[in-house]
């Protein structure tokens, strides 16, 4: 199941399936779900000469091409269809919406379609935003999809947007599952519904109204049974690039990086066009060095080139130092760009040092030095106040329940610190939504004898990396499930 290729499939339709010259108009929503998994060159291959928002009302007429529009099917871009075919600038329309369109929408289309110029009108299920071949979301961002609404509940548009974007998935790949939900989560809970009820209604495309396929699950999991994971730093060069330079839409703003060339102001990542990154993705932070020199060295041959490079900078300074190197290996020079930022910023924030104490309260109990730790690390000037309440908050989850809890005494470190108060909050709203009540397995095995021992013998096993020892709990999960143990926190709607 390859979420990417799916994507690509309903790309290479809406561009290719009209013949000859065309303007493909997108919306707010479609438009990076066009732009992560294609590539202008391609559409220009199929014949798209201009791409446009179907918003921007200061087009120009150009009634000799045809117009292909992908859309979501929401009201706002109802209404900008209907005001373009009021006025249409182009000679025929293909419309393509990203879901399933309602019949009221299709009657609103007909009714104000008077030039007759709408040719075509199709559902294409591309309404997710597929970063990597198995990884999908649905562009939800606290400015425009709250997810809670009351209390643990959803927040209605969050929960429509989600359904929807996951039975797009399912209908993109063309599946049926069994849907499975964590007991304890009502919104686990209640998104399964949905998305059941879903299934049920639009029987005829999801293949009938009988039970899942029989080889597809659906696992809704609620973070609050693994609030640890997101609170640690990630090594993984995939990983670090989104945490440390931010990763929106498959691009990286690089106008904040200190040494970036003036004409390459944003990169792309993308599996497709880019081998190196396809490669070295997930790839932890030591190996990464390792492996851009060897590609660095393989271009260096090809110039003839016998400068040593032994650093992250000495790469740097030979990429700059060729033009013709630049230009023919433009990816290779993007990645020694943001690979030396990104040592410049673990160096800066000292990560290491952060990390190193992440992963002891994620994986030791041991109370005193800890407590001792995470006071040292507040009293740090040199760390960032995100990484200082990262440790309390990990401390408090971690230390809930233990005699001579200090988490009190914390956060007035923290806020002696000059933490800004919100930030403080932050760790008893953590605690509030995924504490030890909250919470339905035993994440930190401290809360009886026998996970105590457990844990410790893990611990006197030794690792290899003190930074990667932590495995999250949907690995565990994952791998109980492929051995076909359910556990007892596991519930299955039918």
């Amino acid at each position: 199941m390859d979420i990417v290729k799916a994507a690509q499939y309903y790309t290479n339709r809406i561009a290719g399936d009209v013949s000859g010259m065309k303007v493909l108009l997108l919306d707010r929503e479609t438009t990076p779900i066009i732009s992560l998994v294609s590539t202008q060159s391609f559409l220009l291959s199929k014949e798209v000469y201009l791409v446009d928002r179907i918003e921007n009302r200061q087009r120009d007429v150009m009634r000799h091409l045809k117009c292909v529009c992908f859309v979501r099917p929401t009201d706002a871009s109802m209404q900008a269809l209907v005001d373009e075919l009021r006025s249409p600038r182009y000679g025929d329309y293909y419309i393509y919406v990203s879901n399933i369109l309602k019949k009221s929408m299709v009657e609103l289309l007909a009714e104000n379609d008077e030039s007759e110029v709408v040719r075509e009108v199709q559902e294409f299920y591309a309404d997710f935003y597929a970063a990597t071949p198995h990884l999908f979301h649905m562009g939800l961002t606290p400015a425009t999809h709250p997810l809670f609404g009351e209390g643990h509940s959803w927040n209605p548009g969050a929960l429509s947007r989600t359904v929807q974007g996951l039975g797009a998935v399912l209908l993109a790949l063309k599946r049926r599952p069994n849907i499975r939900y964590e007991r304890n989560s009502a919104m686990a809970l209640k998104l399964g519904q949905e998305l059941e009820y879903l299934m049920a209604h639009e029987g005829s495309l999801f293949g009938g109204r009988g039970q899942g396929d029989g080889q597809t699950q659906l696992l809704i999991l609620d973070r609050k049974n693994d609030p640890v994971t997101p609170l640690l730093t990630h090594w993984t060069y995939h990983a670090m690039l989104d945490e440390l330079l931010g990763v929106v839409h498959g691009r990286i703003d690089l106008s904040q990086v200190a040494d970036f060339r003036a004409e390459v102001k944003e990169v792309m990542l993308s599996q497709d066009q880019d081998s190196f990154f396809r490669q070295s993705q997930f790839l932890n932070f030591g190996d990464l060095g390792a492996s851009i020199k060897e590609f660095v060295d393989s271009y260096q041959s090809k110039t003839q080139s016998h400068d040593k490079i032994e650093s992250i900078s000495d790469m740097k300074r030979f990429v700059e130092a060729y033009p013709e190197f630049r230009k023919l290996s433009g990816n290779v020079s993007k990645h020694v760009t943001l690979i030396g930022e990104l040592s410049r910023l673990v160096s800066q924030r000292h990560l290491l040092a952060v990390s190193e104490l992440e992963q002891s309260l994620a994986c030791n109990e041991q109370h005193g030095a800890d407590v001792k730790a995470v006071r040292a690390l507040i009293g740090d000037a040199k760390i960032r106040a995100e990484n200082k309440v990262r440790c309390v908050v990990l401390y408090a989850l971690r230390y809930e329940r233990a005699p001579g809890n200090a988490t009190d005494e914390l956060k007035r470190q923290l806020s002696a610190s000059g933490v800004d108060a919100d930030m403080v909050a932050m760790v008893d709203v953590v605690l509030r939504y995924a504490g030890a009540r909250e919470r339905q397995s035993d994440i930190f095995q401290n809360e009886n004898i026998f996970s105590r021992g457990k844990n410790m013998f893990r611990g006197l096993q030794g690792t290899e990396n003190v930074y990667t020892q932590h495995t999250p709990a949907l690995g565990e999960m994952l791998e109980q499930l492929v051995r076909g143990r359910q556990g007892a926190h596991w519930q299955e709607r039918l």
